[in-house]
């Protein structure tokens, strides 16, 4: 009997702090329980493509505070999130699944270089593929980048996997009275100032009308209910008409 599933191309935006524990370095056991999270619903036939963001390792912006050119220090960034793809692809071809990475900047050693028709081909194909290096570009976060490759790939949704369950008007960790929303549109979240996504990436995913799911990915089944229609964390998408 066929799955029914509510999206079945995702692009899933994974931070680098994800990754490690404490948020820095690599935690090989929280990788691999990621992995099996992906394998759920790679297993129900959705095509999944991945972002990973290089925090755990070098954050750019941080960088460049210390006095390193902001270019320089983001494109060490870029590296970092290569590293962490590369391990991303590891844990999941353990658990069985067929994996390219693809780079924004080309090192063909280490992985394929980003071709948007090569990665297509490669969901089609059941593979799942990790975007790593970013856009390619300084000066522009993963978060843009996942968007920027949701909106080239089609993708149903873009996903972005945090440490709290969905988006809230404070920090939940500090206010234990933050409240959570359900479900928010664009321009809400620029004009609140939420700290969802970078405001290039909110703009462009709100030209494109690319929803965003914004949830905890250590939720365990947070991912599979997601993509097959459930209510798991806050949807960022367009202005409701007013009647």
């Amino acid at each position: 009997m066929a799955v029914e599933l509510k999206y079945r191309r995702i692009l899933l935006k994974l931070s680098g702090e994800a990754l490690g524990a404490q948020g820095t370095g690599i935690d090989a056991a929280t990788v691999r329980t990621i992995a099996a999270e992906v394998k759920r619903v790679h297993a129900l036939g959705v095509q999944i493509a991945m972002v990973v963001g290089g925090g755990n390792m070098w954050r750019g912006a941080d960088a460049a505070a210390t006095g390193i050119d902001r270019a320089t220090a983001d494109y060490v960034g870029m590296l970092a999130t290569v590293m962490n793809s590369l391990v991303m692809q590891d844990a999941m071809e353990k658990l069985g699944m067929e994996t390219r990475v693809q780079t924004a900047i080309e090192m063909p050693p280490v992985a394929e270089p980003f071709i948007r028709r090569r990665a297509e081909r490669h969901l089609e194909k059941g593979r799942v593929v990790v975007l790593a290096a970013g856009s390619g570009n300084p000066f522009f976060t993963t978060d843009t980048a996942a968007a920027l490759r949701a909106v080239e790939l089609n993708t149903d949704v873009l996903l972005k996997a945090t440490k709290v369950d969905g988006i809230y008007d404070d920090d939940p960790m500090r206010n234990p009275n933050a409240r959570k929303f359900e479900e928010i549109s664009y321009m809400q979240a620029l004009n609140m100032g939420l700290k969802v996504m970078d405001s290039t990436a909110l703009s462009l995913c709100k030209d494109n009308t690319m929803p965003i799911i914004v949830f905890n990915l250590h939720q365990a089944g947070a991912l599979e209910m997601i993509v097959r229609g459930g209510k798991c964390g806050t949807l960022v998408t367009e202005d409701k008409p007013t009647a």
